[in-house]
């Protein structure tokens, strides 16, 4: 399924696309990106009979020593039943600051970037499924990844997961949507 534009407007039907996807292999586990918790939300209503792993932003991403998801949503949606993982971008990491500080060309950079040759949203389902691997939140089966461009889900892969440490095993088995243009 491929979308006419990026964004938030994708999300429902990424979800709905990506459980149909994830029932018809008969996959167990969503891995999904999300900031404050509505990708999240939105995967309880739509995903049903999935384990939900959602992925959001390190401590100190966007002010020191504060989260950006708030307590009280992690601790909901953890009641729900989804495990939320809070980590370090997989893809820039320490690199980022490196690069801002001494410039140049950094490999995982680089790899991140030509992930964005196939959207903003596939880099960051490649991305939240490495984040939830080193968290140990995945069996290591076969998963359904989701991110999205800024706001809200527009891609969802079917991935074998891998850990940073062994980057190249991970498969990018199928695209189940994304957006054509971005």
């Amino acid at each position: 399924m491929y979308f006419d534009q990026p964004g938030k407007v994708n999300t429902v039907p990424t979800l709905t696309e990506a459980a149909r996807r994830g029932q018809e292999l008969g996959l167990d586990e969503i891995v999904l990106a999300t900031t404050g918790g509505d990708t999240a939300y939105a995967a309880l209503e739509h995903c049903p009979g999935f384990r939900i792993t959602a992925v959001t932003y390190h401590c100190g991403f966007k002010e020191p020593f504060q989260s950006v998801m708030s307590e009280t949503v992690r601790r909901d949606l953890t009641d729900k039943g989804v495990q939320v993982v809070m980590a370090t971008h997989a893809l820039s990491g320490v690199e980022r600051s490196v690069a801002k500080k001494h410039g140049g060309a950094c490999p995982v950079l680089l790899v991140a970037d030509t992930l964005k040759i196939f959207g903003q949203g596939a880099k960051v389902a490649v991305e939240v499924s490495i984040m939830a691997a080193d968290a140990g939140a995945l069996s290591g089966r076969d998963i359904i990844a989701i991110g999205g461009s800024s706001k809200g889900a527009d891609a969802a892969l079917v991935i074998k997961p891998a850990h940073q440490s062994s980057f190249f095993d991970l498969r990018v088995r199928e695209i189940v949507c994304k957006p054509r243009e971005f």
